[in-house]
């Protein structure tokens, strides 16, 4: 066995793979510790040293994986999402510039391309996005004519949610989000037009308890189907290997066989 083979085999260990999720969680903690003047003042060096000690354990790995499977090492989404976060890190300006500091808790996000289950929930996500794209533009719709409608009908009386066609988009997003909507918009626009309500329930209605459950809908109905894939995966390698297996002990079997009936 190569040290490239023994290499590979220390990445696939659970063991490896726990060690590194427990760095993650552990330099999230760091991170956050950052943000603490207290604890700056009184350990900042130590907290220095940590997070340098965890950033270098993520270098030694993408490293590990790069000199294992080379240029394969791309072709995988979750190895060029973890080379990203890491390589965000190493960027000399991360030191300096707020914005580029603050990325660093990204690192958090591996977590993601670590732990098989959050795997497949955003795999399931992504693969729903084609189904979405017919929903969103179906809300799209809803969300221009309604704006549309209200800036028309509210717009003269309540230019501050309905004045343009922006604020009236807004406006309905934040009744369709529920947030304040009864007693922040749409009970002072019943005070003045009685009859609002024929247009705001439906609205709700369509977006709230209709769209957004379809696409709430999708998304299982995607995560599902990954998971489906995945179990139908691992029954079809088992499968192979027991029939891998039984054919070896059927060629044992017959070996033997044969040195009975031919002793010589």
């Amino acid at each position: 066995m190569t040290l490239r083979d023994r290499i590979a085999v220390q990445l696939e260990r659970p063991i490896v793979r726990y060690f590194i999720l427990g760095v993650i969680l552990f330099n999230a903690v760091i991170l956050g510790l950052e943000t603490s003047t207290e604890v700056m003042e009184d350990i900042g060096p130590l907290i220095i040293t940590l997070d340098k000690l965890c950033l270098a354990i993520f270098v030694i790995e993408i490293v590990a994986k790069l000199y294992v499977h080379r240029l394969q090492f791309f072709r995988d989404g979750w190895n060029i999402f973890d080379f990203v976060i890491v390589g965000i890190s190493l960027i000399p300006a991360a030191q300096t510039f707020s914005v580029l500091r603050a990325l660093r808790i990204l690192r958090l996000l591996r977590v993601v391309s670590v732990a098989p289950s959050l795997r497949r929930v955003i795999e399931g996500l992504l693969n729903a996005l084609p189904g979405m794209g017919s929903v969103f533009l179906l809300m799209g719709l809803v969300f221009y004519i309604g704006a549309v409608m209200a800036t028309k009908l509210f717009g003269t009386q309540f230019p501050e949610w309905f004045g343009t066609l922006g604020r009236s988009t807004y406006s309905l997003f934040q009744i369709m989000t529920l947030e304040s909507w009864s007693m922040g918009i749409v009970r002072p626009v019943m005070e003045a037009e009685p009859y609002a309500w024929a247009f705001f329930v439906p609205f709700i209605l369509a977006t709230t308890f209709i769209i957004l459950n379809l696409v709430v809908g999708l998304v299982v109905n995607s995560m599902q189907d990954a998971h489906h894939a995945e179990a139908d995966e691992l029954t079809g390698s088992y499968r192979d290997e027991v029939l891998a297996r039984l054919s070896e002990i059927e060629g044992l079997l017959k070996t033997s066989a044969d040195k009975r009936r031919d002793p010589e």
